[in-house]
C-alpha cells in the first residue's frame, strides 16, 4: 500500500511541476509567418510582453532605422521599430495567455488578443476588437 502511495506523490509532484513550468512555455522568440520579423516575449512580474527583436529589413532607403511612422500618437513616431514592444499585459490562465494587447505597427493599431501553444508547438495569435469570435488568428513558430 505505502509503494502505491508512494508512487501516487511522485505523480502528484511531477504533475504540479509540469503545469507550474507551463505558462512560461511561450518565453522566447517566434518567427511570424512571413519569416520577417521575430518576436522576443518575455516576463515582467506576472504578465507577458513581447517586442520586435528581429526586422528583415530594419532600415529605409535612406539607411536610417525604420520608425513607427503609423502609431495614433504622434511622439511615438519617431521610435525606431527594432525593440517595439508590440504584445503588452499577457496573463497566464488555463492554460493560455489572456487579456492582453497586439500593437501592428503596419498599421498603427492596437488590438485585444489571446495568445495559446497548439499541440504541433506553433504560438497562435488571435487578435480582435470587441469579442474574439471577431478577429484574425495567424500562427507563429518558434525561433531556431
Amino acid at each position: 500500500m505505502s509503494k502505491k502511495l508512494s508512487l501516487l506523490l511522485v505523480f502528484a509532484i511531477c504533475t504540479l511541476s509540469v503545469f507550474a513550468q507551463k505558462k512560461d512555455d511561450v518565453l522566447g522568440k517566434w518567427v511570424n509567418p512571413s519569416g520577417e520579423g521575430q518576436i522576443e516575449i518575455y516576463k515582467k512580474g506576472d504578465k507577458y510582453f513581447g517586442k520586435l527583436a528581429w526586422i528583415k529589413e530594419p532600415n529605409d532607403e535612406k539607411g536610417k532605422p525604420k520608425t513607427d511612422l503609423k502609431n495614433p500618437n504622434a511622439d511615438l513616431r519617431s521610435k525606431p521599430i527594432l525593440g517595439l514592444e508590440i504584445l503588452k499585459d499577457f496573463v497566464f490562465e488555463d492554460g493560455k495567455w489572456t487579456d492582453g494587447t497586439i500593437y501592428d505597427p503596419k498599421t498603427g493599431k492596437t488590438y485585444s488578443c489571446n495568445l495559446n501553444i497548439k499541440n504541433d508547438g506553433q504560438l497562435n495569435i488571435r487578435g480582435y476588437v470587441g469579442i474574439s469570435l471577431i478577429g484574425r488568428s495567424e500562427s507563429w513558430k518558434r525561433a531556431k
